[in-house]
């Protein structure tokens, strides 16, 4: 009888080594996807550059270049192109459209 609880003693140690060995190998498992995790995104973050936000004042500057240099009338009717009698009244959102059709205008 006294052999046989020192072999099942054995084995529960044999048992809480295996068991340590798959834990830590589970949290350098766990470290490592973690950390390339964490390198994809830096790498997606580095690849999407920020949009350039387009105001206004800007997409006016270039409207007002192009009617100094006798584009004029090209600009009124760019204006008018997207549903407005005046700049400001040109949703933000149409501003890299406008800039891009003036950008045209030669």
């Amino acid at each position: 009888m006294k052999e046989l609880i020192e072999e099942l003693r054995k084995c529960g140690e044999t048992l809480v080594k295996i068991a340590n060995a798959m834990s830590e190998r589970k949290c350098s498992e766990e470290k490592a996807a973690s950390k390339a995790e964490g390198s994809a995104a830096e790498e997606k973050d580095k690849q999407e550059e920020p949009k350039k936000v387009i105001t206004l004042e800007s997409v006016r500057a270039v409207l007002a270049e192009k009617s100094r240099n006798r584009f004029t009338s090209d600009v009124k009717e760019l204006i008018r192109k997207f549903g407005a009698d005046k700049l400001s009244d040109i949703d933000e959102s149409k501003y890299e459209a406008v800039l891009a059709e003036a950008e045209a205008i030669k």
